[in-house]
């Protein structure tokens, strides 16, 4: 049996009955004047064209579903996947158009630019996803390696987390993570508490940070109550595996009487 893009769905956890898949054209300017996107479109380009959508020429859904899977097009019946996108609803309407606010999704994240199916609907550029459900997958790319940014610049959200310890394009993150020990910082995005936590001993900030995109809160009290996917991780300081740890133990409380993250954070309630 081909694997289809019902296959896919399935596999990540979208529900076809609840999903609109679109395939866009390159149409620099459409017959109704609005301009369209080119293959040097930037993503920013593409959610914006995307979060419009006319009420003269090109049909849409009255009421269109929560999660759109929108795919670009690559010559003759071949589509891969932009993005999946979450609608919050319609923002805005006029006489010629409407506009969605659009957020980007997790689902199929590790399929970005890799899954290609077969759109056998050439003159159609949206279909409900029961009937995408049917089209034939016929590629699943080798994902590129990512390049890894640096301890100084390294920002990561829970779910960015999740994918650096699961994609195989991140191992080279992994090995780098692995290869030290130091002082790292979570973040609680929603109401902006820190919470200071240490690597040290027989365990590197990669072996510490699996358990946090594992369950969330690594074993620790104070994070176990809150929700990780508003979670943001960094590094503030590494060190050699040779380093005493008394020397991290004094670098974590610093960056706790600095960071002020056992009054008004997460250390410690």
């Amino acid at each position: 049996m081909p694997l289809t893009f019902a296959d896919v769905m399935a596999g990540a956890g979208v529900d076809p009955a609840e999903t609109l898949v679109i395939r866009h054209a390159y149409v620099p300017v459409h017959d109704d004047g609005t301009h369209g996107i080119s293959a040097a479109s930037s993503d920013e380009d593409v959610l914006a064209y995307t979060s419009n959508q006319s009420l003269q020429t090109r049909t849409f859904p009255a009421s269109p579903p929560r999660v759109w899977v929108v795919f670009l097009p690559e010559g003759g019946d071949r589509a891969r996947l932009w993005q999946v996108l979450v609608n919050c609803g319609e923002t805005s309407r006029d006489e010629t158009s409407r506009a969605f606010h659009l957020e980007v999704a997790e689902e199929m994240a590790d399929l970005r630019n890799r899954l290609v199916i077969e759109w056998r609907s050439p003159r159609t550029w949206r279909v409900n996803a029961t009937t995408a459900g049917a089209y034939r997958v016929l590629e699943i790319a080798d994902a590129e390696p990512a390049r890894f940014p640096g301890f100084d610049r390294l920002v990561l959200s829970h779910a960015e987390l999740q994918a650096v310890v699961r994609e195989q394009r991140y191992a080279a993150w992994r090995t780098t993570l692995a290869s030290v020990q130091g002082i790292y910082l979570i973040t609680d995005t929603r109401d902006g508490r820190h919470y200071v936590g240490k690597a040290d001993g027989a365990e590197n900030i990669y072996q510490r940070w699996t358990a946090y995109a594992t369950n969330g809160h690594g074993g620790n009290v104070d994070l176990r109550r809150r929700d990780p996917s508003s979670f943001r991780f960094s590094v503030l300081r590494v060190f050699d595996p040779s380093t005493p740890e008394s020397v991290i133990n004094a670098a974590e409380v610093h960056y706790k009487r600095a960071l002020d993250s056992v009054r008004h954070g997460m250390n410690g309630g």
